[in-house]
């Protein structure tokens, strides 16, 4: 009886690329090098194209260097302040597109979405004199009801992300316009639940510093207990030092904001929502089945077809989530002009949602990303138009510039994936 020899001989193993970088786990080289061992991983990133949020950050500590040289009042309390309230309306409708990014895909419906939700909290709270609070479900329900019909014409139907988004801006804007009326304007009460988002302020010195503390506690027991598990599990962590240096930063960090808040009006509400809102997706994204789930996608979606992932239900649940966050800022929006009106969701609006998910990492080709990215990103933004402002450049100007940095951030990403992929990580 003959033997099938190729089932008998062994497969050789595919041969690595002789430039590829090794993979390394920078926790062991921390432990086992000290300070060399984080200039060694510096390296070995850099090599492999893995920048992660360090351009990000040196930009936008050279806007905030400029901008100071230009006018002394870009770094005071309340020029700061105002930037970051008025950042929250676009980085909140940025946390859900995050989420339709890491599929690879793209909505292009939020501004009208959020022109929607403003306009159904209006007419509903001020026309027809309802409560409020269900003015404001009713929006919040109303635009995960719109996100999760994209997704099914997507997901189900099979029709293009990009026409079916790109359908639901033109049919969403005329629905806002139709349901505002001929008068196009509804102003909102001031002293409501909406109004409140962006004018609300803790004035206690003792609410800044609270958050402050809470976060930086949060953050080293959350590195400690996990740094624990790993060690009890025989898997590679960090040691307590790296961790103590991690968050000695971002104590600094966070204290020095609760001082800039402290020196103007205090805490706002509109900050202190969007860094519940940053935890709470970050925890779903990185800590539960369904953020994984949402990654594999993002990485093949014929790969996780074949692990037994729902793909469709997936794909309507982040378009989903992409419409209730839009919801959200639409709310910002409308608190921020206390109103609620035709130009709702319109403007540079959708392009600079975008631009922050993707100027802060997040990639346009999917599987890469977190909900902190909205964060970096709308503060690169938000500070390049305040400082336009204060020196009195037009609008036109201000888009071009916008323009510029999205543009060079796209060419990064898309460098840094060849890079990746040369080394041998992609």
């Amino acid at each position: 009886m003959s033997i099938d020899k190729t089932q008998a001989e062994p497969v050789d193993a595919p041969a690595v690329a002789a430039d590829a970088a090794p993979a390394v786990d920078p926790r062991l080289l921390v432990r086992e090098q000290g300070f060399a061992g984080y200039v060694t991983e510096f390296k070995r990133k850099m090599r492999a194209g893995d920048l992660g949020a360090l351009p990000v950050v040196v930009g936008l500590i050279a806007i905030c260097a400029i901008f100071q040289s230009l006018n002394s009042a870009f770094l005071g309390a309340e020029n700061l302040n105002n930037i970051f309230v008025a950042m929250v309306a676009t980085g909140m409708m940025s946390v859900g597109i995050i989420f339709v990014l890491l599929l690879g895909e793209i909505d292009l419906s939020v501004g009208s979405v959020s022109g929607v939700s403003s306009a159904i909290t209006a007419v509903m709270s001020v026309t027809h004199g309802v409560n409020e609070w269900l003015a404001v479900l009713a929006a919040l329900a109303a635009g995960a009801v719109i996100g999760a019909l994209h997704g099914f014409f997507f997901a189900r139907i099979g029709a293009p992300a990009f026409a079916v988004t790109l359908a639901g801006l033109l049919f969403w804007n005329g629905f806002m316009l139709q349901i505002l009326g001929s008068n196009g304007t509804i102003n909102i009460d001031g002293d409501g639940v909406v109004g409140k988002l962006t004018t609300y302020y803790f004035s206690d010195v003792a609410a800044a510093y609270l958050l402050a503390f809470v976060a930086v506690a949060g953050y080293f027991l959350s590195a400690f207990l996990g740094n624990r598990r790993r060690a009890l599990a025989g898997i590679p962590s960090r040691p307590l030092s790296d961790i103590v240096l991690r968050t000695v930063l971002l104590a600094v960090a966070a204290f020095g904001v609760a001082v800039m808040f402290n020196q103007y009006k205090g805490l706002p509400l509109a900050v202190l929502l969007f860094v519940i809102v940053l935890v709470g997706s970050d925890f779903v994204l990185r800590r539960t089945a369904y953020g994984r789930k949402v990654f594999a996608l993002g990485g093949s979606v014929e790969a996780s077809r074949r692990a037994g992932i729902n793909v469709t239900l997936v794909r309507v649940s982040v378009f989903a989530i992409a419409g209730f966050f839009a919801s959200v800022g639409g709310l910002f929006w409308a608190s921020k002009i206390a109103a609620a009106n035709q130009s709702a969701g319109s403007g540079d609006l959708l392009m600079n949602v975008i631009a922050a998910a993707v100027i802060g990492g997040t990639s346009l080709f999917g599987g890469r990303g977190r909900t902190w990215n909205a964060l970096l990103g709308v503060l690169v933004i938000t500070s390049i138009q305040y400082g336009l402002a204060l020196q009195g450049i037009a609008t036109p100007i201000q888009y071009m510039i916008t323009g510029g940095v999205l543009l060079a951030t796209v060419v990064i990403d898309s460098i840094t994936r060849k890079t990746q992929k040369s080394a041998g990580r992609a």
